[in-house]
């Protein structure tokens, strides 16, 4: 028995669908103050009108610009519903229930493994899949308990290290993503050089190189809280995970005393040694 596997609650979904439309009328309001002044008046027939809102700017892309922007408020929601995940599930009472260790303790020391076992099986968490890894060896002797438990307390650490892992591949994919619309855009912008021969006015290269720069800001706007919060969960399963080894260690520390006061001493009897055998006497 491990460790369940993430999950994601109804009400972390309506959390991530309420952050999702507060960024969308954000961008969009925040873009629009941004304009510049006078642009609204502006002839239509002598400049090209700049993108005034979110909506704006991914459809000024392209298909090609539209599908990256959408990859990154993909990635960016994704973010948001694991950071949420993490935080309910990667906790000291999640990982390391109160009075699970107490009550294993009292069960192992009035001999009764398999209720010590029962108790493990009605917490599943870090801890007690530890626990149960040394139960299940205390025949064998504490070397093979202390071994048991080193093992399940790597392979629990490992499958959260695994499950925050996600964070830092999101943080690695954002910046490549918005480079790549970054591309895109400085390719569409060289395009519109070439095809006009050269004279393709500075504004409508401003144009595309603007549209490609957003597509990076909303890369590194997805990678930086992405590595931040992986960092946070890094070191937040490194401690829990040495607390709970600590606890488990304790656990069956009073099992082992007792098992040491009762072993037999190990000097074994003496032994008299025979006397060296005596020359043969002759008759004289």
């Amino acid at each position: 028995m491990g460790l369940r596997r993430g999950w994601i609650p109804g009400y972390v979904l309506q959390v991530v669908v309420l952050l999702g439309a507060i960024f969308f009328s954000t961008a969009e309001w925040s873009l629009a103050i941004a304009a510049p002044e006078g642009t609204e008046n502006a002839p239509a027939a002598t400049e090209q009108k700049a993108p005034e809102g979110f909506l704006d700017i991914v459809f000024s892309g392209g298909f090609t610009g539209f599908l990256i922007v959408m990859l990154l408020v993909a990635l960016s929601i994704g973010m948001v519903a694991l950071i949420i995940e993490h935080l309910l599930s990667i906790r000291a009472p999640v990982l390391i229930p109160p009075g699970l260790a107490e009550n294993v303790q009292k069960q192992l020391l009035s001999g009764n493994a398999p209720q010590a076992d029962a108790v493990c099986k009605n917490s599943p968490s870090f801890l007690a899949f530890v626990l149960q890894a040394g139960i299940a060896e205390v025949d064998g002797g504490w070397s093979a308990v202390e071994k048991a438990m080193e093992d399940a307390a790597a392979e629990q650490s490992a499958r959260l290290f695994r499950k925050i892992e996600y964070l830092s591949v999101i943080a690695n994919i954002a910046p490549m993503v918005g480079l790549l619309g970054t591309v895109f855009g400085m390719i569409f912008a060289f395009q519109e050089v070439a095809s006009t021969q050269g004279s393709a006015r500075a504004a409508d290269l401003a144009t595309g190189i603007y549209q490609a720069l957003v597509t990076t800001v909303g890369g590194l706007l997805v990678a930086i809280p992405a590595l931040a919060a992986f960092a946070f969960f890094r070191n937040r399963v490194d401690q829990l995970v040495a607390e709970g080894a600590y606890i488990a260690q304790h656990v069956f520390a009073p099992l082992k005393r007792r098992r040491n006061s009762r072993r037999p001493p190990n000097a074994g009897p003496t032994q008299v040694a025979a006397p060296p055998p005596q020359p043969p006497q002759s008759d004289s």
